[in-house]
């Protein structure tokens, strides 16, 4: 379990290291950012939500998923950005500008959602029934995801920080705050029964849904139709078919 857990937070670190360091990522990351959001939605579509259904059964399942979505909506709402690092009201790849007093709130939510995302790993592996590769497909997800929300955090904090170094370092330390999430799951567990752990991965399902239409949303009010859907389309049939290798295997 820990190295699925330290494999997800490596990705995070050396995506916001390429943020920090390497301008021409910027772009690619603003490229990805859709295809990332597509990869969320399919597994939650494809994965999470039909092994809710099987535990669950449909309307209770749809509740679940719904919920975690309306949950997460609601905190991006009125709380706070639940992806800082993904929003789309800063212009990341233009980052000139010093965003002063920025960096606490910014690196204190990163963390929190790593750790959120921790968790989210921990209980997809914990073997309560779950199916053939459901951990592997959260993985996946997850994974896809911090690709650009890594590189945007990097970009935001150096642009928040005086040096680079003081900057990835604390991506660095918000990132790792996924290997807390993960640990703090595992010490809870005994405390946790079936029904319990697939209420919370339902309602981390739920939160993909969010997390993958609001980084598909935010390119399309930025550059239009095809440069959203397509890779967001992407993102979704590798999903489905990562299921379908998965499961015939």
């Amino acid at each position: 379990m820990f190295s699925y857990l330290l494999a997800i937070t490596l990705v995070a670190v050396l995506s916001a290291a390429c943020g920090v360091w390497l301008e021409s990522v910027r772009t690619l990351s603003r490229r990805m950012v859709p295809f990332s959001g597509g990869v969320l939605i399919g597994v939650a579509l494809f994965w999470v939500l039909p092994e809710m259904a099987g535990f669950f059964r449909w309307p209770v399942a749809l509740a679940w998923i719904a919920a975690g979505f309306a949950l997460l909506w609601f905190v991006d709402r009125f709380v706070y950005a639940v992806c800082p690092a993904c929003s789309h009201t800063h212009e990341h790849e233009r980052c000139e500008t010093r965003l002063h007093g920025f960096a606490a709130p910014l690196l204190a939510a990163a963390a929190i959602h790593a750790a959120m995302d921790g968790w989210t790993v921990t209980a997809a592996h914990s073997g309560l029934g779950l199916g053939e590769g459901f951990g592997a497909a959260l993985l996946t997800g997850i994974a896809f995801h911090k690709l650009p929300e890594g590189i945007a955090l990097g970009v935001i904090a150096r642009a928040s920080l005086n040096s680079r170094l003081s900057a990835l370092a604390w991506c660095a330390v918000a990132e790792s705050a996924t290997l807390a999430g993960g640990g703090l799951a595992t010490v809870l567990a005994p405390y946790f029964n079936s029904h319990a752990i697939h209420a919370v991965l339902a309602l981390a399902g739920g939160s993909f849904l969010y997390l993958g239409g609001h980084a598909i949303h935010g390119e399309l009010r930025r550059s239009g139709p095809a440069p959203a859907f397509v890779p967001a389309l992407t993102g979704v049939a590798g999903s489905s078919m990562l299921r379908l290798f998965l499961s015939g295997s």
